[in-house]
């Protein structure tokens, strides 16, 4: 039996007492995954590496393989509430949508066929799901989850391959598009018959979008033309009105809280532009070692960081510890100084992520 002997420290005294009660508890990872946190799926490995934004400390990292998932789930993007209550992961080769609690315990789950990108809606309960660009030929369709029970509803988007996915952050519209043609979807909230916009020109092969945070403008990166597409969303329908050459297959691009830049990871240039939004420019290009294959990005809950992941599929990036071969990687950069402030080192092919809102503490 431990025995609590004096001390002449008073508040030592009180919190081994404390401790035998059972009333003092210590920060674990569950504790943490209250605070400000960013979700990241690396698919090759299989896991989601949780990192604390405000020390850039990875604290955890669950591995959907002991959960009884294959090797072969390819886990590959995150959506997050805005409350930081669950967190949802894609695993495209189990065909699966995930719903983990704050202690990341598995808590539900939906099927949908090659299941890709996520953007939840935050003035709702719907989750939509766009579908994988590894999915030769899914149905024309993108899913609508109702998060608090995961059923899942599937809306005709009519063309191929529906990947780029976004909701505006007012909840008024989602829209998504294919990788096969320029054609971007779009609908209110909530209604399950979509409009249609098709850009003229080149095949851009539209990655991913993103929304700015007044709902106002919208961008999305061209695999393929290699530019960064920007949308006025002024109107009822989406208004292409520049493309701004970016190079290097542009893929997921973020938004800065202020809505004043836009961050833009160049996968095949292991780069990111930064763009100016008051004139539609590029204002610097982001170059380290750690910046391999560049794929999601996400900024921090407090809008001082940016963050991207890096496939680092080809080992160009070397571990620094030595422990992992080809090792994903998260690179934070702070978005005033745009210097990169810290690498994580997280499992293998790090691809889509996603950070939670300002959360109520506990």
């Amino acid at each position: 039996m431990l025995r609590v002997t004096e001390s002449r420290e008073p508040h030592l005294r009180v919190m081994l007492r404390l401790l035998l009660l059972g009333v003092v508890c210590f920060q674990t990872p569950a504790f943490l995954a209250a605070q400000d946190l960013l979700y990241v799926a690396s698919q090759e490995e299989v896991t989601v590496s949780i990192i604390d934004t405000r020390n850039n400390e990875l604290l955890e990292t669950v591995d959907l393989k002991a959960l009884g998932f294959p090797e072969s789930s390819k886990a590959h993007h995150t959506a997050v509430e805005p409350d930081g209550s669950f967190w949802y992961v894609s695993l495209i080769s189990a065909g699966t949508i995930l719903k983990f609690d704050r202690q990341n315990r598995l808590v539900g789950r939906s099927n949908f066929e090659a299941p890709g990108m996520l953007s939840l809606d935050p003035t709702s309960d719907h989750l939509y799901v766009g579908r994988s660009m590894a999915a030769v030929n899914p149905p024309q369709r993108i899913g609508v989850i109702q998060r608090s029970s995961m059923e899942i509803e599937e809306v005709d988007v009519f063309f191929p391959r529906p990947h780029a996915l976004a909701v505006d952050p007012r909840g008024k519209r989602f829209f998504t598009a294919s990788l096969g043609q320029n054609t971007v979807a779009y609908a209110p909230l909530g209604v399950e018959e979509v409009d249609l916009y098709n850009i003229d020109g080149t095949t851009h092969t539209l990655v991913q979008f993103a929304l700015s945070p007044d709902g106002n403008w919208m961008v999305a990166g061209g695999q393929v033309s290699g530019e960064l597409l920007v949308f006025d969303l002024s109107n009822p329908q989406p208004d292409l009105v520049k493309s701004i050459p970016v190079g290097g297959q542009p893929w997921h691009p973020s938004f800065s809280t202020d809505g004043t830049t836009v961050w833009v990871p160049n996968q095949a240039a292991n780069t990111v532009t930064v763009v100016d939004t008051e004139t539609w420019t590029v204002v610097d290009v982001i170059r380290h070692p750690a910046l391999a294959e560049p794929h999601g990005s996400a900024v921090s809950p407090d809008g001082n960081t940016v963050y991207v992941s890096g496939r680092n599929m080809a080992g160009t990036y070397q571990s620094i510890s030595g422990d992992q071969t080809r090792p994903g990687t998260v690179v934070a950069i702070d978005i005033d100084t745009r210097s990169v402030i810290a690498v994580i080192e997280v499992g293998r092919y790090a691809a889509g992520m996603s950070a939670s809102s300002t959360i109520t503490r506990d």
